[in-house]
């Protein structure tokens, strides 16, 4: 299996993204993927998926969210959604100009996992000319673990009263909610690199993201993949489910996993999991050259 690279991307303000890179041996890649990741993970929990996909001739670029992972620098922050937004952005146009300037005609996938989804979804509604195609695994964007309306107006005023770096728990404690393997659990317990705090900025940018998704449905028009685990606590899935109706592209799948808890990455078939995954972009890759 193909081992990653660390690599840097500086953003527009100056903050150095740190991520992952596979990139297979021939040339070229049958497509790239820009993977987002969730609230506490970050790219090193999922490199046996990305190992298998670069395998399967994808290259992965995983960087890690600001304040995330292999990024120490201002742990759990983002200034405001627009800031988290453009790093995506700004991720997708240097792969799109590569792309322009290179003989890797293959397709450019936003994927993300979780809460990542968030950001994927409003950055495929914005800028829907820097991808091909739309992966959602367990995606995050309707949630059972959200604030309340009292809880919204709190986070407002800590922000009007300067306390907007004050750190606050993320409510996802139980590595059980990741996933039903022991082995698995403990990885997460003991992980150095996940997150376990944001700030009140951070929570701040996610409920304006939360009303940008619901705005959002509408305006994705390109091929779109969910995979959904259907022992998830953490996503409500009848309310993702019919987020997903909504899109108006016809190009859309949606594939459950009826006992997986959520992070399909720690499922006993995550060789299937990752096959069916290759098998929607070799479709996606087919439908391209027909049209």
């Amino acid at each position: 299996m193909t081992d990653p690279l660390i690599q840097e991307f500086v953003t527009s303000d100056n903050y150095r993204l740190q991520g992952r890179v596979w990139s297979p041996s021939a040339e070229p890649p049958n497509g790239t993927l820009v993977v987002l990741h969730g609230i506490q993970s970050h790219s090193g929990w999922y490199e046996y998926s990305c190992r298998k996909l670069c395998d399967d001739g994808y290259q992965i670029c995983f960087f890690d969210r600001r304040g995330s992972g292999l990024n120490s620098s201002e742990r759990g922050h983002a200034s405001h959604w627009q800031r988290l937004v453009n790093d995506v952005i700004q991720l997708l146009t240097k792969r799109r100009s590569q792309q322009k300037h290179s003989n890797h005609k293959g397709p450019l996938i936003l994927q993300a996992m979780s809460w990542g989804a968030k950001l994927a979804v409003v950055v495929a509604a914005l800028r829907p000319d820097l991808i091909d195609g739309l992966a959602l695994l367990y995606p995050g964007i309707k949630s059972f673990v959200k604030p309340t309306a009292f809880q919204t107006i709190q986070l407002k005023l800590a922000k009007q009263i300067g306390i907007n770096r004050k750190q606050i728990e993320i409510p996802l404690k139980e590595p059980a909610l990741f996933t039903g393997e022991e082995s698995y659990q403990e990885f997460i317990k003991n992980d150095p690199l996940a997150l376990h705090q944001v700030t009140v900025s951070f929570l701040l940018a996610n409920w304006e993201l939360d009303r940008l998704v619901d705005q959002a449905a509408e305006r994705i028009k390109c091929p779109v993949l969910f995979m959904l685990s259907g022992q998830d606590q953490i996503v409500d899935n009848a309310a993702t489910e019919a987020y997903f109706e909504r899109f108006p592209t016809r190009q859309k799948k949606m594939v459950q996993y009826p006992n997986a808890r959520h992070t399909l990455e720690f499922e006993p078939n995550r060789d299937q999991i990752v096959t069916d995954y290759v098998d929607w972009l070799t479709d996606l890759i087919s439908s391209q050259k027909i049209s």
